[in-house]
């Protein structure tokens, strides 16, 4: 059996009047990530851990920022889209492992509907897919609420 492992992680600045999209799910707060697409962090460290392991590269490379085509795009679309690369490489998920640092909004009591968007989206099982949700402590860009990040490390095979 051949087994990879990926990281991903992605950041995105946060403005006032913006949606805020993570996980797939909508969430309501008065700040959202300036991105070309949903600036949807979580879906898109998730996206590039997956790509990785499979050395296929990056998010940027298959869904770049420059075209219109994903302007505004649903990231959601985007790892139905990845996930079907990797379906064409071979390989399968086994698990994702995941953490997003902020400091508001709390979404810990979003993180199970995130988790069944992202098995939906996937067509893996919930208890395949850990979301973490963390603050930075006051400290640095997020601390500050200037930004949003997200980390993800997956497990890849091939039988």
């Amino acid at each position: 059996m051949n087994i990879r492992v990926g990281i991903g992680y992605d950041v995105h600045q946060l403005e006032k009047g913006l949606k805020f999209v993570l996980g797939g799910v909508p969430i309501a707060h008065e700040k959202g990530p300036v991105a070309h697409s949903d600036g949807d962090v979580l879906i898109h460290a998730i996206c590039d851990a997956l790509l990785g392991a499979a050395n296929l590269r990056d998010i940027g490379t298959h869904f770049p920022d420059t075209s219109s085509d994903f302007e505004g795009v649903d990231s959601k679309l985007l790892l139905k889209k990845t996930v079907g690369l990797l379906n064409e490489s071979g390989y399968k998920i086994g698990n994702i492992d995941s953490t997003v640092c902020l400091q508001r909004p709390k979404v810990k009591g979003y993180i199970p509907i995130m988790q069944e968007t992202l098995a939906r989206v996937i067509n893996m099982s919930i208890d395949d897919i850990s979301i973490k949700a963390t603050t930075t402590e006051s400290l640095g860009f997020v601390g500050r609420e200037e930004g949003i990040s997200a980390y993800a490390v997956v497990l890849l095979y091939k039988e």
